[in-house]
């Protein structure tokens, strides 16, 4: 029986100073992705589509680095991004693996809202067969929770300042 896990975070976060140009700001996809994403980790695969090696985790015992490629759905004041697929380094033979994530990122009256679900099933990797598998989906929730409020606090900060940034731009 596959462990699965999942985490989903919400996000309302005013602009006060030109939030009417946020519906343009949000059409600029590879900027804002940069802005919420690590752009060093971040790579462009093809139009819509892109690859995020996210930042090396700690299991128990285990370092893993899942690489997800993810796919942007735009339209106007409004980005919606879904994991296509996923690869893990480091877990070594596991018989299934499977990430969904689904998020939305919207210009509103106030300024931005959003969410963001991150889901994961998986087998239990041979390493990790005796720890019992409650433990390993609640230490599974927490890395996901970690994981979307670490992006959460990067919109808050760096997507901002991006915004404001590309405001002054003429």
């Amino acid at each position: 029986m596959p462990l699965a896990f999942s985490a989903s975070q919400r996000l309302q976060l005013p602009i006060r100073h030109q939030s009417d140009r946020l519906v343009s700001y949000l059409g600029e996809e590879e900027r804002v992705l940069q802005a919420m994403l690590d752009p060093r980790q971040l790579e462009r695969l093809g139009p819509q589509r892109y690859s995020y090696t996210v930042t090396r985790l700690q299991v128990f015992q285990l370092q893993i680095q899942p690489v997800v490629e993810i796919c942007t759905h735009p339209s106007p004041g409004r980005l919606e991004l879904e994991a296509l697929d996923c690869q893990l380094d480091g877990l070594g033979l596991v018989d299934d693996f499977q990430l969904t994530l689904n998020s939305w990122l919207e210009a509103g009256e106030q300024g931005l809202e959003g969410e963001a679900s991150l889901s994961v099933q998986v087998s239990q990797p041979p390493l990790l067969k005796l720890i019992p598998p409650r433990v390993l989906e609640s230490t599974g929730r927490s890395l996901l929770s970690g994981i979307l409020l670490g992006i959460k606090a990067r919109v808050g900060q760096q997507l901002v300042e991006d915004f404001q940034r590309w405001c002054r731009q003429p």
